[in-house]
This record gives structure tokens, C-alpha cells and sequence, in this order.
């Protein structure tokens, strides 16, 4: 997909505009109330996903879905307000969106080119100082409209938190179907939403733990074909994959290295697991932890100079710090319970995990192990994973009872905001990745 930014569609905010700001780390903040209207256009043109004056009503739901997804707004409309015309994207009534409450206002527009391709444009505007604060446009094939819709979003939560975005990413996990003692779990990925869902394995062989290469082109996974444990590299451009190591031996949570160069993985030889690295072409495994015991996991920090893991040496599961090379290995976590399924923040101040003391929760801590706070308090929550920028933590909930269905959730840093992510079938084992180009 091509994406393209026009030159003439780039505004910057005045010294007074930048007062209007949402700080995504306060708690109990009241959400921002954003007015987004049906997105217009010049004149309806027929395309592959349906006409533009269409198009422009889901594009501003996409948005305003976005925005209310990130816990830290509330979008009015585009359903129940008032449409606005195409000259009047430019040239906002302030004074009605004010008195509707309104403290920011989103417009757009939606149109087709001769070539057959979508120009839709995105402005964000402080009403109440009656200022523009931001504009941009995208070009993009008629199929790719949700794309150009996340990105709006996207400039909108950047333009109002300061912070990275993340809606225009994309989802891998692990779906389930059938009876819990026969699970069939397949490899499957979607838009950070839920939309634009498919599956990528057709369930033959279970699949899991998948994570994304750093560049977003291909997924790592386990599978495990007449019980023989194998991690696979699938491609997502072309749909082919390929084994990189195999063993008789139990393996699990391959992890791809910040330079994709490695592929970090567990595997238990003789009654003991420890952490080993294959290169991700394939070859011999180096082993990193040679401990008694279960050392299990792994996540490099961003620069990829350290691995945070978990690890039973001190009797009960607990999170541990050590060099890449495995050398310099550290405790960090001294809570109650047990500490599972460490990752590292993409921002590097943060590592979140599962915490086991009656029920499993997810929370975060420092590298160091400082400043431990716990997220979320549900019966069975595990398996955390970040938003591109650090700000938003993924994972699975999965429910009591005889049906344990499971769910992707995700929460974000102050805790105060969930959200259910809709899939087809249950979903186990999310892994978010990076924002697309």
C-alpha cells in the first residue's frame, strides 16, 4: 500500500493551540470529548469498497472507535450529530460544536482520483481557541481505507498526548476452538481493532507463542507436528514459512532479537530448561542459562544488550536480568506469589508480567525492579505484550468455570482503562507489532 503526504496538508500548532492536551499517565482523568463528524466528500465516485460518500462515514467510525478504544476520549458521532459539507472541512462552525461540549473536532473528507485511488483527508481543531492544530492526508487504494482511518486516529493521539502512536498495527494470536481437552488453536492476525481478521495455519497442528520480527514481515511461532516441537518464521507478505530449529526436546516462546538477527527460546533437555538462542537463518543453539532448575522465556531490551527471564532457582518462579550473552544474571522481582512471562517495554523503562498469588494479574516494574504496580485484577489474566509505544499492554483473560473461554484484552499503564478486543473465535497468546509504515 502506498501511503503519501502532501506537502500542502502540513500545519503546526501555534503557542496558545498546544494547551489543548491529554496526559495519558493520570488517573481519573475526565476524557477529552472529541466531536467527529461523517467525513465528506466533493462528489460520490463508485470504487471497489463503495462509494466515498459511504466511505466517509466509516472512516470517521474507525476514528471515533480508535479514539474511544484508547480510554483517554470520548468521541461524539459521527452517528447523532449533524452532517457537514465538503467546504466546510476547512472552515469548522466552532461556535456549534462548542455548544454541543466539544473540546476538540475532527474532520475529513474522502475522495477518488481518476486513478482509481482514495485521497482522504484528516484536521484536528481546538474549539474552543477556534484554532487548527494539525492536518494531513493519505493516499491509499480503495481496500486500504481502514489503514488511512487508523492513521488519522493515530495523528489525532499524537497531536494530543505527545506520545507515539499505535492504532495502525496489527495483532498475532493464537485462536481456539473446540473442547478444552482438544483444543485447535491456529496462528491468526488481524488490525489492532479486531477488523480485517484471517488465519494463518489451518489448525493440523497446534500452534503457539507467536511474536513479530522488529521489521513487522514475518512472525515467529512453535508448532508442534506429531509432538515434535519446531519454531517456524512465517512470512506475512508471501505466506510461506520455514523451519529454523527443531529438536526431540520440549521448546517454547521463541522471541525475535531487537535486530532480528536472533531468536531467543526455552528449551528443556534432561529435566532442565534453560534459554538458548538459534540464529533466526537457522544452525546450532547456543545456550544462555545453565542453572538447575526451569529458566523459561525471555525478552531483549530494546538495544538488545539485555534478556529479562524467569527463572524457579530461588524455589518459586521469579524474574531475573541478565546480560545477552547470558553472563550477569539478577533477581529483580521479590513480591508474593510467583512472577511469569516477562517482556520488555519497547520504551525500555518497563518490564510487565504475570503475577501469580491466587489469581494471575498483569503488572509492570522497572528494570530494576523498583516501583512494582499491578494492572488488572481478574481471575485469570497472563501473557502480556506492548503496544509499539509502551503505553498500552496486551494480553489474554481467560474466564472460570468448565467453558475457560478465553479473550484478548488490553489495559492500559494507569490501569483505569480496558478493553476487549472482538475475535471470531477465543484468543490466547496476543503479540502487538510494530506501528506500519
Amino acid at each position: 500500500m502506498k501511503f503519501m503526504k502532501f506537502a500542502f496538508l502540513l500545519a503546526f500548532a501555534s503557542p496558545a493551540a498546544a494547551q489543548l492536551h491529554v496526559d495519558v499517565t493520570a488517573e481519573g482523568a475526565e476524557d477529552m470529548v472529541v466531536a467527529v463528524p461523517v467525513m465528506p466528500t466533493d462528489h460520490p465516485v463508485d470504487t471497489v469498497a463503495g462509494t466515498t460518500a459511504a466511505l466517509g462515514r466509516q472512516v470517521a467510525e474507525v476514528v471515533a472507535g480508535d479514539l474511544r478504544g484508547s480510554g483517554l476520549f470520548r468521541p461524539v458521532g459521527p452517528s447523532g450529530v449533524r452532517e457537514i459539507g465538503y467546504g466546510e472541512v476547512t472552515a469548522p462552525q466552532f461556535d456549534y460544536w462548542g455548544g454541543n461540549g466539544a473540546n476538540a473536532l475532527v474532520q475529513g473528507s474522502v475522495q477518488a482520483g481518476a486513478d482509481g485511488q482514495l485521497t482522504v483527508g484528516c484536521y484536528l481543531y481546538d474549539v474552543a481557541l477556534k484554532q487548527e492544530l494539525v492536518r494531513q492526508g493519505y493516499v491509499v487504494g480503495p481496500r486500504d481505507w481502514r489503514r488511512a482511518a487508523h492513521k488519522c486516529a493515530d495523528l489525532i493521539y499524537s497531536r494530543l498526548t505527545g506520545e507515539s502512536p499505535f492504532f495502525d498495527s496489527r495483532i498475532a494470536y493464537i485462536a481456539e476452538s473446540g473442547p478444552k481437552d482438544k483444543r485447535v488453536k491456529r496462528l491468526a492476525i488481524m488490525d489492532s481493532d479486531g477488523a480485517n481478521h484471517r488465519f494463518l495455519t489451518n489448525g493440523q497442528s497446534v500452534v503457539l507463542s507467536p511474536r513479530f520480527s522488529p521489521d513487522y514481515k514475518q512472525i515467529v511461532y512453535m508448532s508442534y507436528l506429531g509432538n515434535r516441537p519446531r519454531i517456524y518464521v512465517y512470512d506475512i507478505g508471501t505466506g510461506r514459512q520455514r523451519v529454523v530449529t527443531e529438536s526431540v526436546n520440549q521448546s517454547f516462546a521463541p522471541r525475535f532479537s531487537p535486530d532480528g538477527r536472533w531468536i531467543l527460546y526455552s528449551m528443556s533437555v534432561g529435566g532442565n530448561t534453560d534459554i538458548y538462542r538459534v540464529s533466526a537463518q537457522g544452525g546450532p543453539s547456543q545456550r544462555l542459562t545453565t542453572s538447575p532448575g526451569i529458566d523459561v522465556g525471555g525478552s531483549y531490551s530494546p538495544d538488545g544488550t539485555k534478556i529479562v527471564f524467569e527463572s524457579d532457582r530461588s524455589g518459586k518462579q521469579q524474574i531475573y536480568v541478565m546480560n545477552a550473552d547470558g553472563s550477569n544474571q539478577n533477581r529483580i522481582s521479590f513480591g508474593g506469589g510467583a512472577y511469569a512471562t516477562p517482556e520488555w517495554s519497547p520504551r525500555g523503562d518497563l518490564i510487565a508480567f504475570t503475577r501469580i498469588a491466587g489469581n494471575f494479574r498483569i503488572g509492570v516494574m522497572s528494570p530494576s525492579g523498583g516501583g512494582e504496580r499491578l494492572l488488572t485484577d481478574s481471575w485469570q489474566d497472563e501473557a502480556p505484550s506492548w503496544s509499539p509505544n509502551g503505553r498500552v499492554i496486551q494480553f489474554f483473560r481467560t474466564s472460570q468455570g468448565r467453558s475457560g473461554r478465553s479473550n484478548v484484552w488490553q489495559v492500559d499503564l494507569t490501569g483505569t482503562h480496558e478493553r476487549k478486543i472482538p475475535t471470531p473465535l477465543d484468543g490466547s497468546d496476543p503479540a502487538w507489532g510494530p506501528i506500519l509504515p
